[in-house]
Protein backbone atom coordinates (compact mmCIF):
# COMPACT_ATOMS: atom_id res chain seq x y z
CA UNK A 1 0.00 0.00 0.00
CA UNK A 2 1.35 3.43 -0.97
CA UNK A 3 2.67 5.63 1.83
CA UNK A 4 0.45 8.70 2.28
CA UNK A 5 0.33 11.50 4.85
CA UNK A 6 -3.11 12.73 5.85
CA UNK A 7 -3.24 16.53 6.03
CA UNK A 8 -6.08 18.88 6.94
CA UNK A 9 -7.04 19.22 3.26
CA UNK A 10 -6.49 15.65 2.07
CA UNK A 11 -3.75 13.16 1.30
CA UNK A 12 -0.15 14.04 0.40
CA UNK A 13 2.66 12.07 -1.17
CA UNK A 14 6.31 12.54 -0.18
CA UNK A 15 9.05 12.52 -2.84
CA UNK A 16 12.58 11.70 -1.68
CA UNK A 17 15.99 11.79 -3.33
CA UNK A 18 19.26 11.10 -1.54
CA UNK A 19 22.83 12.28 -2.00
CA UNK A 20 25.06 9.85 -0.14
CA UNK A 21 28.66 10.79 0.60
CA UNK A 22 30.68 7.58 0.92
CA UNK A 23 34.31 7.82 2.01
CA UNK A 24 36.55 5.76 -0.27
CA UNK A 25 38.60 3.03 1.41
CA UNK A 26 42.13 4.13 0.58
CA UNK A 27 45.34 4.59 2.57
CA UNK A 28 45.95 8.02 1.00
CA UNK A 29 43.79 11.02 0.10
CA UNK A 30 42.37 11.80 -3.33
CA UNK A 31 45.01 14.33 -4.40
CA UNK A 32 47.80 13.90 -1.83
CA UNK A 33 49.76 11.18 -0.07
CA UNK A 34 48.50 12.13 3.42
CA UNK A 35 47.08 9.28 5.52
CA UNK A 36 43.33 8.72 6.05
CA UNK A 37 43.19 6.67 9.29
CA UNK A 38 40.19 7.46 11.50
CA UNK A 39 40.83 8.78 15.01
CA UNK A 40 44.29 10.31 14.46
CA UNK A 41 45.31 13.40 16.48
CA UNK A 42 43.86 16.63 14.99
CA UNK A 43 45.82 18.07 12.06
CA UNK A 44 48.32 15.19 12.09
CA UNK A 45 47.38 13.90 8.60
CA UNK A 46 47.58 17.06 6.50
CA UNK A 47 49.76 17.69 3.44
CA UNK A 48 50.54 21.12 1.93
CA UNK A 49 47.92 20.33 -0.76
CA UNK A 50 45.24 19.62 1.87
CA UNK A 51 46.13 22.81 3.74
CA UNK A 52 45.70 24.92 0.59
CA UNK A 53 49.29 26.22 0.45
CA UNK A 54 49.88 28.37 -2.65
CA UNK A 55 51.46 26.61 -5.62
CA UNK A 56 50.79 23.08 -4.36
CA UNK A 57 49.57 20.86 -7.20
CA UNK A 58 47.07 17.98 -6.77
CA UNK A 59 48.05 14.53 -8.05
CA UNK A 60 45.20 12.06 -8.64
CA UNK A 61 45.21 8.85 -6.57
CA UNK A 62 44.76 6.03 -9.11
CA UNK A 63 43.47 3.60 -6.50
CA UNK A 64 40.60 5.97 -5.57
CA UNK A 65 39.64 6.12 -9.25
CA UNK A 66 39.56 2.31 -9.40
CA UNK A 67 37.39 2.21 -6.26
CA UNK A 68 34.90 4.61 -7.90
CA UNK A 69 34.78 2.47 -11.05
CA UNK A 70 34.26 -0.66 -8.95
CA UNK A 71 31.37 1.01 -7.10
CA UNK A 72 29.80 2.15 -10.37
CA UNK A 73 29.96 -1.39 -11.72
CA UNK A 74 28.43 -2.69 -8.47
CA UNK A 75 25.53 -0.29 -9.05
CA UNK A 76 25.17 -1.56 -12.63
CA UNK A 77 25.89 1.97 -13.80
CA UNK A 78 27.45 3.56 -16.87
CA UNK A 79 31.22 4.11 -16.50
CA UNK A 80 32.31 7.29 -18.28
CA UNK A 81 35.72 6.78 -19.87
CA UNK A 82 36.30 10.54 -19.86
CA UNK A 83 35.44 12.70 -16.84
CA UNK A 84 36.48 16.14 -15.65
CA UNK A 85 37.41 17.52 -12.22
CA UNK A 86 35.96 20.94 -11.44
CA UNK A 87 36.52 23.55 -8.78
CA UNK A 88 33.44 24.18 -6.63
CA UNK A 89 34.08 27.57 -5.06
CA UNK A 90 32.87 28.50 -1.59
CA UNK A 91 34.50 29.98 1.47
CA UNK A 92 34.57 28.36 4.87
CA UNK A 93 37.20 27.96 7.58
CA UNK A 94 37.55 24.19 7.08
CA UNK A 95 38.18 24.62 3.31
CA UNK A 96 41.53 26.45 3.28
CA UNK A 97 41.94 26.58 -0.51
CA UNK A 98 38.54 28.29 -0.93
CA UNK A 99 37.34 25.60 -3.33
CA UNK A 100 36.52 21.90 -3.32
CA UNK A 101 37.78 19.72 -6.17
CA UNK A 102 34.70 17.84 -7.36
CA UNK A 103 33.02 16.76 -10.61
CA UNK A 104 30.07 18.60 -12.08
CA UNK A 105 28.91 18.11 -15.67
CA UNK A 106 31.12 15.13 -16.51
CA UNK A 107 31.22 12.64 -13.59
CA UNK A 108 33.12 9.35 -13.59
CA UNK A 109 29.91 7.26 -13.26
CA UNK A 110 26.53 7.84 -14.88
CA UNK A 111 23.10 6.25 -14.45
CA UNK A 112 22.57 2.97 -12.58
CA UNK A 113 20.01 1.17 -10.39
CA UNK A 114 19.56 -0.24 -6.91
CA UNK A 115 16.95 -2.86 -5.99
CA UNK A 116 15.40 -2.16 -2.58
CA UNK A 117 14.42 -5.04 -0.29
CA UNK A 118 11.35 -3.87 1.65
CA UNK A 119 10.05 -5.19 4.98
CA UNK A 120 6.95 -6.80 3.44
CA UNK A 121 9.12 -8.88 1.10
CA UNK A 122 8.47 -6.65 -1.92
CA UNK A 123 11.29 -5.20 -4.03
CA UNK A 124 11.49 -1.80 -5.69
CA UNK A 125 13.90 -0.26 -8.17
CA UNK A 126 15.48 3.14 -7.49
CA UNK A 127 17.51 4.94 -10.13
CA UNK A 128 21.03 6.25 -9.60
CA UNK A 129 21.58 9.60 -11.29
CA UNK A 130 25.39 9.69 -11.01
CA UNK A 131 28.44 8.97 -8.89
CA UNK A 132 31.23 11.49 -8.80
CA UNK A 133 34.55 11.73 -6.98
CA UNK A 134 35.36 14.72 -4.81
CA UNK A 135 37.63 15.73 -1.95
CA UNK A 136 36.15 16.14 1.52
CA UNK A 137 36.44 19.36 3.52
CA UNK A 138 37.94 19.56 7.01
CA UNK A 139 35.91 19.58 10.20
CA UNK A 140 34.90 22.57 12.32
CA UNK A 141 34.78 21.79 16.05
CA UNK A 142 32.42 24.09 17.92
CA UNK A 143 32.49 22.32 21.29
CA UNK A 144 36.18 22.65 22.23
CA UNK A 145 36.09 26.24 23.47
CA UNK A 146 33.33 28.56 24.76
CA UNK A 147 34.00 31.32 22.23
CA UNK A 148 36.21 29.83 19.49
CA UNK A 149 35.80 27.29 16.71
CA UNK A 150 38.67 24.89 16.14
CA UNK A 151 39.46 23.40 12.72
CA UNK A 152 40.78 19.87 12.12
CA UNK A 153 42.02 19.32 8.56
CA UNK A 154 42.65 15.56 8.84
CA UNK A 155 39.54 14.94 6.73
CA UNK A 156 40.40 17.65 4.17
CA UNK A 157 41.22 16.01 0.85
CA UNK A 158 39.90 12.56 1.78
CA UNK A 159 38.30 10.89 -1.26
CA UNK A 160 34.50 10.82 -1.30
CA UNK A 161 32.10 9.23 -3.72
CA UNK A 162 28.90 11.28 -3.92
CA UNK A 163 26.18 8.90 -5.04
CA UNK A 164 23.07 10.77 -6.18
CA UNK A 165 19.75 8.95 -6.48
CA UNK A 166 16.83 9.91 -8.65
CA UNK A 167 13.77 11.22 -6.72
CA UNK A 168 12.24 7.73 -6.83
CA UNK A 169 11.58 7.05 -3.15
CA UNK A 170 8.13 7.61 -1.66
CA UNK A 171 8.45 6.84 2.06
CA UNK A 172 10.97 7.06 4.93
CA UNK A 173 11.12 3.24 4.90
CA UNK A 174 12.17 3.20 1.24
CA UNK A 175 14.88 5.79 1.92
CA UNK A 176 16.25 3.72 4.81
CA UNK A 177 16.10 0.55 2.66
CA UNK A 178 18.02 2.42 -0.07
CA UNK A 179 20.86 3.48 2.24
CA UNK A 180 20.95 0.03 3.84
CA UNK A 181 21.26 -1.62 0.41
CA UNK A 182 23.84 0.91 -0.81
CA UNK A 183 25.86 0.35 2.36
CA UNK A 184 25.72 -3.43 1.84
CA UNK A 185 26.93 -3.10 -1.77
CA UNK A 186 29.93 -0.85 -1.00
CA UNK A 187 30.92 -3.08 1.92
CA UNK A 188 30.79 -6.19 -0.31
CA UNK A 189 32.93 -4.32 -2.85
CA UNK A 190 35.38 -3.07 -0.22
CA UNK A 191 35.08 0.51 -1.52
CA UNK A 192 33.61 2.13 1.64
CA UNK A 193 33.31 0.76 5.18
CA UNK A 194 29.84 2.32 5.63
CA UNK A 195 30.50 3.36 9.24
CA UNK A 196 27.93 6.11 9.62
CA UNK A 197 28.93 6.79 13.23
CA UNK A 198 32.47 7.64 12.05
CA UNK A 199 31.17 9.89 9.27
CA UNK A 200 32.42 7.68 6.45
CA UNK A 201 28.87 7.49 5.09
CA UNK A 202 26.48 10.40 5.47
CA UNK A 203 23.35 11.54 3.66
CA UNK A 204 21.85 14.74 2.31
CA UNK A 205 18.08 14.21 2.09
CA UNK A 206 15.98 15.99 -0.54
CA UNK A 207 12.30 16.06 0.43
CA UNK A 208 9.26 17.57 -1.27
CA UNK A 209 5.53 16.90 -1.01
CA UNK A 210 2.73 16.87 -3.57
CA UNK A 211 -0.79 15.64 -4.10
CA UNK A 212 -0.60 11.94 -5.09
CA UNK A 213 0.60 11.78 -8.70
CA UNK A 214 0.65 15.57 -9.05
CA UNK A 215 3.54 17.82 -10.18
CA UNK A 216 6.69 17.87 -8.05
CA UNK A 217 6.75 20.35 -5.19
CA UNK A 218 9.63 22.57 -4.04
CA UNK A 219 12.29 20.51 -2.26
CA UNK A 220 14.47 21.17 0.73
CA UNK A 221 17.81 19.53 1.44
CA UNK A 222 18.64 18.31 4.96
CA UNK A 223 22.42 18.01 5.24
CA UNK A 224 24.79 15.45 6.75
CA UNK A 225 22.43 13.00 8.44
CA UNK A 226 24.58 10.17 9.79
CA UNK A 227 22.20 7.45 11.00
CA UNK A 228 19.26 5.59 9.49
CA UNK A 229 17.12 6.32 12.55
CA UNK A 230 17.75 10.07 12.16
CA UNK A 231 17.07 9.80 8.41
CA UNK A 232 13.66 8.26 9.03
CA UNK A 233 12.78 10.89 11.64
CA UNK A 234 14.08 13.81 9.53
CA UNK A 235 12.00 12.76 6.49
CA UNK A 236 8.84 12.34 8.57
CA UNK A 237 9.32 15.71 10.26
CA UNK A 238 10.23 17.63 7.11
CA UNK A 239 7.32 16.20 5.09
CA UNK A 240 4.87 17.09 7.87
CA UNK A 241 6.37 20.59 8.18
CA UNK A 242 5.98 21.25 4.45
CA UNK A 243 2.38 19.95 4.39
CA UNK A 244 1.35 22.15 7.32
CA UNK A 245 3.08 25.16 5.74
CA UNK A 246 1.32 24.70 2.38
CA UNK A 247 -2.08 24.02 3.98
CA UNK A 248 -1.78 27.23 6.02
CA UNK A 249 -1.22 29.22 2.82
CA UNK A 250 2.57 29.41 3.02
CA UNK A 251 5.19 28.54 0.43
CA UNK A 252 8.01 26.00 0.76
CA UNK A 253 11.35 27.71 0.17
CA UNK A 254 14.17 25.81 -1.55
CA UNK A 255 16.83 25.81 1.14
CA UNK A 256 19.44 23.82 3.00
CA UNK A 257 18.39 22.59 6.45
CA UNK A 258 20.02 20.76 9.36
CA UNK A 259 18.59 17.94 11.48
CA UNK A 260 18.58 18.90 15.16
CA UNK A 261 19.00 15.54 16.91
CA UNK A 262 18.26 16.98 20.36
CA UNK A 263 14.93 18.59 19.41
CA UNK A 264 13.93 16.19 16.61
CA UNK A 265 13.33 19.01 14.11
CA UNK A 266 14.89 20.34 10.90
CA UNK A 267 16.23 23.90 11.08
CA UNK A 268 16.92 26.33 8.26
CA UNK A 269 20.65 26.67 7.57
CA UNK A 270 20.83 28.79 4.42
CA UNK A 271 18.94 29.44 1.20
CA UNK A 272 19.67 26.69 -1.30
CA UNK A 273 22.58 27.48 -3.58
CA UNK A 274 22.28 26.84 -7.30
CA UNK A 275 25.16 25.50 -9.38
CA UNK A 276 26.07 28.98 -10.59
CA UNK A 277 26.51 30.15 -6.99
CA UNK A 278 29.49 27.81 -6.71
CA UNK A 279 31.06 29.15 -9.93
CA UNK A 280 32.09 25.70 -11.13
CA UNK A 281 34.88 25.57 -13.71
CA UNK A 282 37.30 22.79 -14.78
CA UNK A 283 40.27 22.60 -12.42
CA UNK A 284 43.23 24.05 -14.37
CA UNK A 285 45.68 21.89 -12.38
CA UNK A 286 44.08 18.60 -13.46
CA UNK A 287 43.77 17.16 -16.95
CA UNK A 288 40.52 15.38 -17.90
CA UNK A 289 40.50 11.88 -16.43
CA UNK A 290 40.68 9.35 -19.28
CA UNK A 291 40.14 5.67 -18.46
CA UNK A 292 40.88 2.73 -20.75
CA UNK A 293 38.02 0.27 -21.34
CA UNK A 294 40.53 -2.50 -20.61
CA UNK A 295 40.84 -1.25 -16.99
CA UNK A 296 37.05 -1.20 -16.60
CA UNK A 297 36.88 -4.78 -17.93
CA UNK A 298 39.61 -5.94 -15.53
CA UNK A 299 37.80 -4.41 -12.54
CA UNK A 300 34.49 -5.90 -13.68
CA UNK A 301 36.07 -9.36 -13.90
CA UNK A 302 37.36 -9.01 -10.32
CA UNK A 303 34.01 -8.07 -8.74
CA UNK A 304 32.82 -10.31 -5.90
CA UNK A 305 29.38 -11.93 -5.89
CA UNK A 306 27.07 -9.03 -5.03
CA UNK A 307 24.13 -9.10 -2.57
CA UNK A 308 21.30 -9.48 -5.13
CA UNK A 309 23.15 -12.29 -6.94
CA UNK A 310 23.98 -14.02 -3.66
CA UNK A 311 20.36 -13.75 -2.50
CA UNK A 312 19.11 -15.31 -5.75
CA UNK A 313 21.67 -18.12 -5.41
CA UNK A 314 20.72 -18.81 -1.77
CA UNK A 315 17.06 -19.09 -2.78
CA UNK A 316 17.93 -21.42 -5.66
CA UNK A 317 20.71 -23.50 -4.13
CA UNK A 318 19.45 -23.76 -0.53
CA UNK A 319 15.71 -23.36 -1.27
CA UNK A 320 15.47 -20.55 1.28
CA UNK A 321 12.54 -18.12 1.34
CA UNK A 322 13.23 -14.55 0.22
CA UNK A 323 13.23 -13.17 3.77
CA UNK A 324 15.81 -15.66 5.08
CA UNK A 325 18.08 -15.17 2.08
CA UNK A 326 17.81 -11.37 2.42
CA UNK A 327 18.81 -11.43 6.09
CA UNK A 328 21.76 -13.74 5.41
CA UNK A 329 23.23 -11.69 2.55
CA UNK A 330 22.81 -8.30 4.28
CA UNK A 331 26.45 -8.60 5.39
CA UNK A 332 29.08 -10.46 3.41
CA UNK A 333 30.54 -12.08 6.55
CA UNK A 334 27.05 -13.27 7.53
CA UNK A 335 26.52 -14.99 4.19
CA UNK A 336 29.95 -16.64 4.39
CA UNK A 337 29.24 -17.84 7.95
CA UNK A 338 25.91 -19.35 6.89
CA UNK A 339 27.43 -21.19 3.94
CA UNK A 340 30.00 -22.81 6.21
CA UNK A 341 27.27 -23.90 8.65
CA UNK A 342 25.03 -25.21 5.84
CA UNK A 343 27.74 -27.18 4.04
CA UNK A 344 26.53 -30.82 3.96
CA UNK A 345 23.63 -30.07 6.33
CA UNK A 346 19.94 -29.21 6.13
CA UNK A 347 20.09 -25.61 4.80
CA UNK A 348 16.78 -24.54 6.39
CA UNK A 349 17.82 -25.82 9.85
CA UNK A 350 21.14 -24.00 9.42
CA UNK A 351 19.32 -20.79 8.44
CA UNK A 352 16.98 -21.03 11.43
CA UNK A 353 19.91 -21.35 13.84
CA UNK A 354 21.94 -18.53 12.25
CA UNK A 355 19.01 -16.10 11.92
CA UNK A 356 16.83 -16.97 14.89
CA UNK A 357 19.27 -18.11 17.54
CA UNK A 358 22.70 -16.68 16.73
CA UNK A 359 21.78 -13.29 15.24
CA UNK A 360 19.13 -12.85 17.94
CA UNK A 361 21.75 -13.43 20.65
CA UNK A 362 24.33 -11.19 18.94
CA UNK A 363 21.83 -8.35 18.51
CA UNK A 364 21.19 -8.33 22.26
CA UNK A 365 24.88 -7.73 22.92
CA UNK A 366 25.41 -5.31 20.02
CA UNK A 367 27.86 -7.64 18.24
CA UNK A 368 28.03 -8.69 14.61
CA UNK A 369 28.75 -12.13 13.15
CA UNK A 370 32.52 -11.52 13.04
CA UNK A 371 32.49 -11.30 16.86
CA UNK A 372 30.41 -14.45 17.38
CA UNK A 373 31.54 -16.55 20.37
CA UNK A 374 30.31 -19.61 18.44
CA UNK A 375 32.22 -20.49 15.27
CA UNK A 376 30.49 -21.69 12.11
CA UNK A 377 32.13 -25.11 12.58
CA UNK A 378 30.81 -25.42 16.15
CA UNK A 379 27.28 -24.36 15.16
CA UNK A 380 27.42 -26.96 12.39
CA UNK A 381 28.50 -29.50 15.00
CA UNK A 382 25.39 -28.73 17.06
CA UNK A 383 23.16 -29.32 14.02
CA UNK A 384 24.98 -32.65 13.39
CA UNK A 385 24.08 -33.80 16.92
CA UNK A 386 20.39 -33.16 16.18
CA UNK A 387 20.62 -34.91 12.81
CA UNK A 388 22.14 -38.10 14.27
CA UNK A 389 19.65 -38.14 17.20
CA UNK A 390 22.34 -37.53 19.83
CA UNK A 391 20.17 -34.69 21.20
CA UNK A 392 16.63 -33.51 20.52
CA UNK A 393 15.77 -30.18 18.92
CA UNK A 394 14.52 -28.92 22.27
CA UNK A 395 17.71 -29.88 24.10
CA UNK A 396 19.70 -28.25 21.30
CA UNK A 397 18.38 -24.86 22.46
CA UNK A 398 19.82 -25.46 25.94
CA UNK A 399 23.12 -26.63 24.46
CA UNK A 400 23.23 -23.53 22.24
CA UNK A 401 22.79 -21.27 25.27
CA UNK A 402 25.70 -23.03 27.01
CA UNK A 403 27.85 -22.72 23.88
CA UNK A 404 27.23 -18.95 23.90
CA UNK A 405 28.09 -18.75 27.57
CA UNK A 406 31.17 -20.98 27.66
CA UNK A 407 32.56 -21.00 24.12
CA UNK A 408 32.72 -24.82 24.29
CA UNK A 409 31.65 -27.09 21.43
CA UNK A 410 28.26 -28.83 21.47
CA UNK A 411 29.83 -32.29 21.73
CA UNK A 412 31.85 -31.32 24.83
CA UNK A 413 28.79 -29.78 26.53
CA UNK A 414 26.59 -32.81 25.76
CA UNK A 415 29.19 -35.15 27.30
CA UNK A 416 29.88 -32.93 30.32
CA UNK A 417 26.18 -32.45 31.13
CA UNK A 418 25.09 -35.97 30.25
CA UNK A 419 22.56 -34.67 27.73
CA UNK A 420 22.82 -37.49 25.23
CA UNK A 421 19.37 -38.47 23.95
CA UNK A 422 17.82 -41.67 25.25
CA UNK A 423 17.09 -44.06 22.37
CA UNK A 424 16.90 -47.20 24.52
CA UNK A 425 13.31 -48.39 24.03
CA UNK A 426 13.38 -50.24 27.35
CA UNK A 427 14.24 -47.05 29.23
CA UNK A 428 11.53 -45.12 27.38
CA UNK A 429 9.02 -47.95 28.13
CA UNK A 430 9.78 -47.53 31.84
CA UNK A 431 9.23 -43.75 31.80
CA UNK A 432 5.95 -44.14 29.88
CA UNK A 433 4.71 -46.77 32.35
CA UNK A 434 5.59 -44.41 35.22
CA UNK A 435 3.64 -41.51 33.63
CA UNK A 436 0.60 -43.70 32.87
CA UNK A 437 0.57 -45.10 36.42
CA UNK A 438 0.61 -41.53 37.79
CA UNK A 439 -2.31 -40.42 35.60
CA UNK A 440 -4.88 -43.26 35.45
CA UNK A 441 -7.81 -40.81 35.02
CA UNK A 442 -6.16 -39.22 31.97
CA UNK A 443 -5.47 -42.69 30.51
CA UNK A 444 -9.15 -43.57 30.91
CA UNK A 445 -10.23 -40.30 29.29
CA UNK A 446 -7.85 -40.85 26.34
CA UNK A 447 -9.17 -44.39 25.82
CA UNK A 448 -12.75 -43.09 25.90
CA UNK A 449 -12.02 -40.93 22.84
CA UNK A 450 -10.20 -37.81 24.04
CA UNK A 451 -7.38 -38.04 21.47
CA UNK A 452 -6.19 -34.51 22.25
CA UNK A 453 -4.70 -35.82 25.52
CA UNK A 454 -1.93 -37.50 23.51
CA UNK A 455 0.08 -34.25 23.62
CA UNK A 456 -0.28 -34.18 27.41
CA UNK A 457 1.32 -37.63 27.71
CA UNK A 458 4.16 -36.72 25.32
CA UNK A 459 4.89 -33.63 27.43
CA UNK A 460 4.87 -35.59 30.67
CA UNK A 461 7.24 -38.24 29.30
CA UNK A 462 9.66 -35.63 27.96
CA UNK A 463 9.53 -33.82 31.32
CA UNK A 464 10.16 -37.03 33.25
CA UNK A 465 13.14 -37.86 31.01
CA UNK A 466 14.50 -34.28 31.37
CA UNK A 467 14.06 -33.82 27.63
CA UNK A 468 16.45 -36.64 26.81
CA UNK A 469 13.97 -39.17 25.40
CA UNK A 470 13.92 -39.44 21.63
CA UNK A 471 10.65 -37.67 20.66
CA UNK A 472 9.97 -39.91 17.66
CA UNK A 473 10.32 -43.06 19.79
CA UNK A 474 8.19 -41.54 22.57
CA UNK A 475 5.37 -40.87 20.09
CA UNK A 476 5.66 -44.33 18.56
CA UNK A 477 5.68 -46.27 21.88
CA UNK A 478 3.02 -44.07 23.53
CA UNK A 479 0.61 -44.64 20.64
CA UNK A 480 0.82 -48.40 21.26
CA UNK A 481 0.75 -48.29 25.09
CA UNK A 482 -2.22 -45.90 25.34
CA UNK A 483 -4.37 -48.13 23.14
CA UNK A 484 -4.07 -50.67 25.95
Amino acid sequence: MAYRIQGETGEWEVVIGLEVHAQVISNAKLFSGAATAFGAAPNSQVSFVDAGFPGMLPVINEFCVQQAIKTGLGLKAQINLRSVFDRKNYFYADLPSGYQISQFKQPIVGEGTIILDLADGATREVGIERLHLEMDAGKSLHDQHPSKTYVDLNRAGVALMEIVSKPDMRSPEEAVAYVRKLRTIVRYLGTCDGNMDEGSMRCDINVSVRRPGGPLGTRTETKNVNSMRFMHAAIEYEAQRQIELIEEGGVVVQETRLWDTAKGVTRSMRSKEEAHDYRYFPDPDLLPLVIEQELVDQIKASLPELPDDKKARFMEQYKLPSYDAGVLVAEKARGDFYEEVARGRDPKVAANFVIGDLLGALNKTGKDITESPISAADLGGLIDLIADNTISGRLAKDVFALMLETGKSAAVIVDEKGLRQVTDTGAIDAVIAQVMDANPDKVAEYRSGKDKLFGFFVGQVMKASQGKANPALVNEILAVKLKG
